[in-house]
């Protein structure tokens, strides 16, 4: 009769050296393929087969190259994980501090976007390779909090010679997968991790309830962007006869007309306007609506109109863009650094790259992740009117800025060198 896993969690509580020490005879022997006289736990021994079957090197401490500081600034403003930092920190960095963790959040690639806590500890990661920017997939460092828990997308903990590769083995590390409740898709892995003695029976569930919480908070920040596109879907819808509804991005309903209400409809790839066969409704008129899509049933001609864009800086501290089309009109109020970009693509109809709207802005064309990561919010509601390599308003949009009588009220706020010059050259009749 084979021996059951042993129980990692309950014999380390009693005394974790003895229980690093038992792992340790255990992992020797299973990977020289003797039998054991306890087998590892399955999640455990799963790892290690694939690790086996991968040519992971366990006597080699193999660390791929770090991401440079621009790149980790690119992924961490692109990541959705961005927006939970606040639950993650307050549910576990206290904690952790005091019992001598350190919280570490990887993004889908397993790449380390963020990094905090007791300060001693961190040194000690840094002597592993555990750094920002670095890559901890499971293919390339072996079984471990990050990379395990993404490949098998449940919580899993790692303790001492639990890890695959013999270096970390005076390590432990807990780490639950992030999923984006909008898709299903994983988007990182929060995991705490520490010297073996610093282990504990509850880590597993309190990293697993905080990532938990994550989630919660990002289901709720999608409802609050479905009632934001609600509130513009009603009027444009309004105006239409026949079958339509108003999606976001990720085909979510914010509104119908003229049909029963869905949840979610399936979205092609790489979704662009135009007349679009849609499994649920067959071919339909698509047009993009402030952070989402308007989707019409084809049920007969479709009027379409030109599309027209106002963006108003006319009032202080007030700024707006207008979209006029097929879909009606909405208007959205603007931040003022999306004021600032709108008013540069105006001036440059032919398009402006990522380094020239670093130039105008900052005078520093080296200031490419700011601008992209700006860009990538502003696509976000004007995406069906924006192209980028370069970045510019699509051709066939009529755009007029309006501006202030007063040249010196342009955008006041801006310290911007192209907002500037363009302060200069207005001529007040």
């Amino acid at each position: 009769m084979p021996n059951s896993p042993m129980n990692v969690t309950q014999l380390a509580a009693v005394d974790a050296a003895q229980a690093a020490r038992v792992l340790s005879e255990v992992r020797d022997a299973t990977l020289a393929g003797q039998r054991t006289r306890l087998p590892p736990r399955p999640v455990i021994g799963e790892s290690w087969g694939r690790m086996l079957r991968s040519g992971v090197d366990p006597d080699h401490d193999f660390r791929s190259g770090l991401l440079d500081t621009e790149e980790i600034q690119r992924r961490r403003e692109e990541s959705p994980l961005r927006q939970v930092l606040p639950v993650l920190r307050e549910g576990l960095l206290s904690v952790a501090d005091v019992a001598h963790h350190i919280m570490v959040v990887a993004d889908p690639d397993g790449r380390v976007l963020w990094r905090e806590g007791c300060s001693p500890v961190l040194r000690k990661a840094d002597g592993l390779g555990f750094e920002l920017g670095a890559d901890w997939r499971e293919d390339v460092v072996g079984t471990n909090g990050v990379g395990t828990p993404a490949v098998v997308r449940r919580p899993v903990q790692v303790f001492a010679s639990e890890h695959f590769v013999r270096s970390h083995a005076s390590w432990t590390c807990t780490g639950a997968p992030i999923t984006d409740p909008r898709d299903g898709r994983p988007i990182g892995v929060v995991d705490v991790s520490g010297p073996l003695e610093t282990m504990h029976p509850a880590t597993l569930a309190w990293v697993d309830s905080v990532a938990k919480l994550a989630e919660a908070k990002l289901r709720e920040l999608h409802l609050v962007s479905l009632e934001r596109l609600r509130a513009v879907a009603a009027p444009a819808l309004a105006r239409i006869a026949g079958r339509a509804l108003v999606v976001d991005r990720d085909g979510w309903t914010a509104a119908v007309t003229g049909m029963p209400y869905t949840n979610r409809i399936a979205l092609p790839k790489s979704l662009s306007p135009g007349r679009r066969w849609m499994p649920a409704l067959g071919v339909c008129s698509v047009e993009p609506l402030a952070e989402g899509w308007l989707v019409r049933a084809d049920e007969g001609p479709v009027a379409h109109g030109a599309t027209r864009i106002v963006l108003d800086l006319s009032q202080p501290r007030r700024w707006s863009v207008t979209v006029s089309g097929g879909a009606g009109s909405w208007t959205r109020e603007l931040s003022p650094r999306h004021a600032e970009l709108l008013y540069l693509l105006a001036l440059h109809r032919s398009g402006r790259s990522a380094a020239g709207l670093a130039e105008d802005l900052f005078g520093d064309a080296g200031r490419t992740v700011t601008v992209r990561a700006e860009m990538s919010r502003v696509r976000r509601y004007l995406g069906g009117f924006l192209e980028h390599r370069p970045y510019r308003f699509c051709e066939d949009a009529e755009v007029e800025v309006v501006l202030p009588d007063d040249p010196r009220e342009l955008l006041p706020h801006s310290t911007a060198p192209a907002v500037a010059r363009g302060r200069m050259s207005i001529h007040v009749p």
